[in-house]
């Protein structure tokens, strides 16, 4: 096993996770980087790499661990990705992978430009880039919010 670990990894739980393997890879750009299976080569555990994060992806395996497309789309949970460069071609690439856009590419208050989407088995994804700096208080100014721990 490789030296290398993030301090924290999602997980997400997929009714066909060799599919969802597939489609991160042509999607968001994820990298397969361990993929453990049985003696039958079905899948028992996946590990994918997005620059300095990663992902757990794997089949359901318990009532409590389900996908959104066997819980009427529900989600307890969303992922954020950010990008260095070109979140509008980021978010071509995942719809042209067959991701639904729930929301289009827009430049928010604090200064990313992001879109958000749902992958094929209802999973919602937040992709942003900087595209602007922005100072706390502009930000407050702008939104009509308190912020507190600006970075």
């Amino acid at each position: 096993m490789s030296d290398w670990r993030p301090v924290l990894t999602a997980a997400l739980v997929y009714r066909d996770p060799r599919a969802a393997i597939g489609w991160l890879e042509r999607a968001f750009g994820f990298e397969l980087f361990m993929l453990i299976e049985d003696g039958d080569g079905n899948l028992a555990h996946a590990e994918m790499r997005f620059g300095d994060a990663a992902l757990m992806v794997g089949s359901e395996w318990s009532d409590a661990h389900r996908s959104p497309a066997s819980l009427d789309g529900r989600n307890t949970q969303s992922l954020h990705v950010h990008v260095d460069e070109d979140v509008d071609a980021h978010c071509e690439r995942a719809r042209a992978a067959g991701a639904e856009i729930v929301d289009p590419p827009a430049e928010q208050f604090y200064g990313d430009r992001t879109y958000r989407c749902r992958d094929p088995e209802g999973h919602i994804w937040t992709v942003a880039q900087t595209v602007r700096q922005v100072t706390r208080e502009a930000a407050e100014q702008a939104s009509g919010l308190k912020i507190t721990g600006w970075i």
